[in-house]
């Protein structure tokens, strides 16, 4: 049978994979998305960024550095993206779940950088929209435990 459905995962292809991998796929490659793709823009548009940056850290004590913190959330997002999607291919060959919970990790740095700039540009909205990402990258760490 091509693919199968049972209580315990999923058959595709004589491969079988049990519920909690494919809920850790999932989560690793909504986090590849996202973070890939951010991190990713934040190199084709660096200067754009720059100028948002520029404007959103106005008068904050980021103001004069937040070309490093660019910098750094950019390095963290594509590590993020990176380990997320090498996680599923991982956990699609059978290899383990290192590149995964690493990267859930990245994510979850990811998003307190994210925040923390946030907070202290008192852009309240911006730091609450992260809030769903940052979650889903703790929800990760906890299901690659189990």
């Amino acid at each position: 049978m091509l693919l199968e459905f049972s209580e315990t995962g999923v058959v595709l292809l004589s491969q079988e994979w049990d519920w909690l991998d494919i809920i850790r796929m999932l989560v690793s490659t909504f986090l590849a998305a996202i973070y890939l793709q951010s991190g990713i823009d934040k190199i084709i548009d660096r200067q754009g960024n720059l100028d948002f940056m520029g404007e959103h850290f106005v008068g904050t004590v980021l103001a004069g550095s937040f070309r490093y913190g660019l910098t750094a959330v950019t390095v963290t997002e594509l590590l993020a993206g990176a380990l997320s999607a090498a996680g599923v291919i991982w956990l699609l060959l059978g290899w383990g779940i290192v590149p995964g919970i690493v990267g859930a990790l990245f994510a979850g740095v990811s998003s307190c950088i994210l925040m923390t700039g946030q907070r202290l540009a008192k852009d309240y909205v911006g730091a609450a929209a992260l809030v769903p990402y940052f979650l889903i990258a703790i929800i990760g760490l906890y299901i690659y435990q189990m």
